[in-house]
């Protein structure tokens, strides 16, 4: 049986909304790259999912925020994400979008394979269901 990693964006709150937004940008700069073109997309990306909840302009301020907040370590922004997500559905989704940044060039990289695990591991989400879900996004 699988489990279902669709996350409806239209049910979260602001709060939630932000710590799966901060989830996906901790998968864009894994690589250590993040272009100008990525962001764009995944703007524009973020903006259609939340259907609007979040348009393009509170995306930038949002990232912008947290490029500030970069000065913490990976295992607090992830401690902090999983304060901000308490329901497991919501943390697996989140990791859902991750994966697929991540994976949206073609390729995951090992930094980006780590990543994935550490998420996975901080924020409680089975290592097996997240390995299953690296391998349905090739």
């Amino acid at each position: 049986m699988t489990q279902d990693t669709t996350l409806q964006f239209a049910n979260l709150d602001a709060s939630k909304l932000e710590a799966v937004v901060e989830t996906m940008l901790l998968a864009a700069h894994a690589d250590g790259e993040f272009s100008p073109e990525e962001r764009a997309v995944l703007a524009r990306t973020v903006e259609s999912l939340t259907e609007g909840q979040l348009p393009q302009t509170k995306f930038t301020q949002l990232v912008e925020r947290i490029a500030k907040s970069e000065e913490s370590t990976r295992p607090q922004r992830i401690a902090y994400i999983k304060e901000r997500l308490p329901d497991m559905a919501t943390r697996v989704g989140a990791l859902a979008l991750a994966i697929r940044v991540t994976a949206s060039d073609g390729l995951i990289r090992t930094t980006e394979r780590e990543l994935i695990a550490e998420l996975a591991e901080g924020l409680g989400v089975d290592a097996d269901l997240a390995a299953d879900m690296v391998a349905g996004v090739r």
